[in-house]
């Protein structure tokens, strides 16, 4: 048997509601079983864990940040082997300049490698 809803339009007394059933939920639930319990029987199970694990690939070393004022102003964005970035890196700390100006110092040496004017 299912009850009439009330109009929240009508003229009639209001209806009032039995909210007796609603209560918070306890804290910790009696029921649960232990985490103990839980994690042995997932992994005898094989089940794969959720936890985040520790990264195994070597990631690069941070950069020290690298900002000049030197005119140069158009942005170069390329995409390269990881050795290749490293060594571009290596060069241009071993040296003691620019990132901007190992480019420039890099397509000159390519130039005369290949012998192109301009």
């Amino acid at each position: 048997m299912v009850k009439p809803r009330v109009s929240i339009f009508s003229d009639e007394e209001v209806v009032e509601l039995d909210i007796a059933g609603f209560a918070p939920k306890p804290a910790v639930d009696d029921r649960a079983p232990p985490a103990e319990k839980v994690r042995a029987v997932s992994q005898a199970a094989n089940f794969k864990s959720r936890e985040p694990v520790a990264a195994k690939a070597e990631t690069p070393a941070k950069r020290p940040i690298r900002r000049y004022r030197t005119g140069r102003n158009v942005q170069f964005n390329i995409k390269a082997l990881q050795e290749t970035v490293n060594a571009f890196y290596a060069i241009t700390e071993d040296q003691d300049w620019v990132l901007g100006y190992t480019l420039e110092r890099a397509v000159e040496a390519l130039k005369r490698e290949l012998k192109l004017s301009t």
